[in-house]
């Protein structure tokens, strides 16, 4: 019985989105930072604001999860350099870092001393090309963005909450996806009270 604008939710979103997204990211990497062979996955992809095509960077682990996004108007060292050193500052340093063959990612690799961590090859970085495809599609749904600051909001909050609540279920049984899907609703009602 209760009557909500839309408006109402949008503020909402604004106001606690980012909030809850940082204790869902703060919690998988301080598990993943354990793990052995973490493996990054580097990418970019075009997003068009307002006519002008602007860069999404984009890290995703091992496993798929997008750890940090990153929005630029260019896409050369300097770009790829800032990207880098926010993702390693806040994650830490993987075992292995995946990149396609731009050759900004080198340059800055070169000066952050991980040259020796980088790998490339033709289909190595599949994992970060699928996981352009979710925010393609709520892209598409939200039909494009306005501003910078509201793609880079969206960018990282929607990569937080999609980490959290995609169970793969195409991947598992259904035991199995019923566990995950409690566990990941128990771990939401933990952040949200």
């Amino acid at each position: 019985g209760i009557d909500i604008c839309h408006e109402t939710v949008r503020l909402w979103w604004n106001r606690f989105g980012p909030l809850f997204a940082a204790d869902i990211r703060r919690q998988r990497v301080n598990r993943m930072r354990g793990f052995r062979q973490w493996r990054w996955h580097l990418d970019e992809m075009y997003v068009k604001l307002n006519g002008e095509m602007v860069y999404l960077w984009r890290a995703v682990d091992h496993e798929g999860e997008v750890l940090e996004s990153y929005v630029t108007r260019k896409r050369d060292k300097s770009a790829a350099l800032a990207f880098m050193k926010k993702t390693l500052k806040r994650h830490g340093k993987p075992e292995a870092i995946v990149t396609d063959g731009l050759r900004s990612y080198p340059a800055a690799m070169r000066e952050l001393d991980n040259i020796d961590r980088r790998e490339m090859g033709r289909w190595l970085n599949n994992r970060a090309e699928n996981s352009h495809l979710p925010f393609r599609r709520r892209e598409r749904a939200l039909l494009r963005f306005r501003q910078m600051k509201s793609l880079q909001k969206f960018a990282s909050v929607h990569s937080s909450f999609h980490n959290h609540f995609n169970s793969e279920r195409h991947l598992v049984d259904r035991q199995t996806y019923k566990l995950r899907r409690s566990a990941a609703l128990a771990e939401w009602q933990s952040l949200v009270s």
